[in-house]
């Protein structure tokens, strides 16, 4: 989880693949200062945005503004990491790393691609079916890869993207004017309807082979954006009644006396809100609990932070300063011992709190995700890994996970040195969200998704 003319792209990658990159983001220290971030602290901001962003040029398809799903060369692209490079391009434009005539060249690029690639119930040589993309695509092609599925969650989350730029880019320019449309023309084409497969919730995914899968998108989890979207629809929008079954499966967890509804990756309580600023926002289920949706996520974060610091299971080097599971890679499958005692460690996998598996494995995009949280948490958390543990960074920026419980030539024991663009994407961007509410801003002035939080029924508290 796009688009460009060749002559910006070439512009676009001399000026990212350079170290002057650096320089002039540190020129460009409006934002941070305003929400109390001292300079040093701003300059590690500036740092970590210009990285992370870089991810997004030098990993996208010049001819097509694909974004691989991961930074190495056999990677598909993936339609959520699309999602966010779409979202990142303003916040290139807002921090100076690309002018906003490239960033408009490059998303128009992306949007042709997606509007023009085939769609149709075959098994290969398309996209997409009913508006809805499959979650990995040849990025050159835009073909279905891998036999996987249709997914509505990874649709989401383009189509979330999509919707920022039609927000973002306002001018009357040839250009900017036809983003707004092709924007309003792929949102327009997924039929959110259909995705639910005759159930009260919306599907998984659906297949060529298998049709829908037999599970169906129950909160609490990163489906709040699947949902909003698909209740703002014009075309085919999912029916009343459809957040109420979403948020029926809602369990709570305790918290350290400040419970929330639970969900044990970090990440479930970060990708919606990269689009939605819900402080504020609630539902029956939120005002049960007398809070809104951005307060959930804190509370998720602390109880994060607080569950390294206890580390129950003993794994190494979880601290105040090293915390925060979600979905990500590790060194398994294999056995180490710890303490005295053999434990196995996972491969890919969901890490959390919570009954979530919890190997020792760390990924900094859960921490780093969370700044608008709790950045008193997250900005020392920053500082420390910098200055401490600098074999966690590499060119765009913080690697996928670590864990301190195998050994290995640093403290930090095995590093997965990988970049996914759905680990970037939420550091870059809920970056610039707390340092300036870029997107949160632009999207709340979308009619769609402000139809879909009233469809939804959240209200102001």
């Amino acid at each position: 989880m796009h688009v460009k003319t060749l002559s910006v792209v070439s512009a676009v990658l001399a000026c990212l693949s350079c170290t002057p990159l650096l320089a002039q983001s540190q020129a460009n220290p409006q934002g941070a200062r305003a929400q109390g971030v001292d300079e040093g602290d701003t300059a590690l901001l500036e740092g970590l945005q210009a990285d992370t962003f870089r991810y997004f040029v030098e990993q996208s398809s010049p001819r097509t503004g694909m974004t691989r799903d991961r930074s190495t060369a056999d990677s598909p692209a993936s339609v959520a990491a699309v999602g966010f490079a779409l979202s990142a391009y303003p916040v290139g434009v807002k921090r100076g790393y690309v002018t906003r005539e490239q960033a408009a060249a490059y998303t128009l690029r992306t949007l042709r691609f997606l509007w023009q690639a085939p769609q149709g119930p075959g098994a290969t040589g398309v996209a997409g079916y009913r508006g809805l993309f499959y979650h990995f695509i040849d990025p050159e092609t835009g073909a279905r890869a891998w036999k996987c599925e249709l997914s509505t969650i990874d649709t989401a989350l383009l189509m979330a993207g999509v919707l920022f730029a039609q927000q973002y880019y306002t001018a009357a320019s040839p250009a900017e004017t036809e983003i707004r449309q092709l924007a309003d023309k792929l949102y327009r084409r997924v039929d959110w309807a259909w995705s639910m497969g005759g159930a009260p919730k919306v599907n998984l995914g659906w297949s060529p082979e298998s049709g829908f899968m037999p599970y169906h998108w129950g909160g609490y989890n990163e489906g709040m954006i699947l949902y909003l979207l698909g209740l703002g629809s014009p075309t085919f929008p999912l029916p009343d009644g459809t957040w109420k079954q979403w948020a029926a499966s809602y369990k709570t967890s305790p918290g350290n006396g400040a419970p929330f509804v639970a969900f044990g990756p970090l990440f479930g309580h970060q990708y919606s809100h990269v689009w939605v600023d819900f402080k504020g926002l609630a539902d029956p289920a939120m005002a049960t609990l007398g809070i809104d949706y951005f307060e959930n996520s804190r509370r998720a974060t602390l109880a994060h932070q607080a569950y390294a610091i206890a580390n129950p299971k003993g794994w190494t080097g979880y601290s105040a300063l090293n915390w925060g599971l979600t979905a990500c890679d590790g060194p398994g499958p294999l056995k180490v011992v710890v303490n005295g005692t053999s434990r196995d460690l996972l491969g890919y996998s969901e890490r959390g709190i919570d009954n979530t598996p919890d190997d020792g494995t760390i990924a900094p995009t859960a921490a780093l995700g969370s700044l608008p949280f709790a950045p008193e948490l997250v900005l020392p958390t920053l500082r420390h890994w910098r200055q401490n543990q600098p074999e966690l960074f590499g060119r765009y920026g913080p690697y996928d996970s670590f864990n301190a419980s195998v050994p290995g030539p640093t403290k930090s024991g095995w590093v997965d040195k990988d970049f996914l663009g759905i680990d970037q994407g939420p550091i870059l961007l809920m970056t610039e969200n707390y340092r300036s509410r870029l997107v949160w801003d632009a999207m709340r002035q979308s009619p769609y998704l402000r139809r879909g939080i009233t469809r939804a029924g959240l209200v102001a508290r």
